[in-house]
């Protein structure tokens, strides 16, 4: 879904009505259960769980105007992505997510490095998005990216 949404609100209600119930509870599941210090935000036309400038200044290296992303949600063409960095920057997480969902979900794994696609509408695991969202802190995040990304 292309989106000309600048706020979190605006893009909810711009959300596919046969989609809008689900991506709105993905939404709500992330946004209840987050650690503490994360805001929601818009960024590359996604609703998205940053570090702000005013934890983290120095911003994300790719562009240090924007804040420091953990996660983000977006409604697409065939599906409802998440993207997680953490899933990408740390092996462990990702092996963790990817045995934790065949145990709770029927429908095949779609998953690129940080990117879970959700093409299923009716087997979407809420309980294990809400157990991933928990497993890395701001400062654990930060520490991570400053492992693998900043040099």
């Amino acid at each position: 879904m292309a989106t000309k949404a600048t706020t979190v609100s605006e893009y909810l209600d711009e959300v596919q009505e046969d989609r809008k119930e689900v991506f709105t509870k993905i939404f709500q599941t992330i946004k209840n259960n987050i650690p503490e210090g994360f805001e929601d935000t818009i960024q590359h036309g996604m609703i998205s769980f940053v570090v702000p400038h005013s934890i983290y200044p120095d911003g994300y290296h790719c562009n240090k105007k924007q804040a420091l992303p953990l996660m983000s949600i977006a409604s697409q063409k065939n599906s409802i992505s998440l993207h997680h960095m953490g899933l990408y920057a740390d092996e462990n997480l990702s092996k963790w997510f990817s045995d934790e969902y065949v145990k709770q979900c029927k429908a095949k794994l779609d998953m690129g490095k940080g990117c879970v696609r959700f093409k299923k509408m009716d087997d979407i695991p809420y309980d294990l998005i809400k157990e991933l969202i928990t497993k890395i802190t701001v400062s654990d995040w930060i520490a991570l990216y400053e492992k693998n990304y900043k040099k």
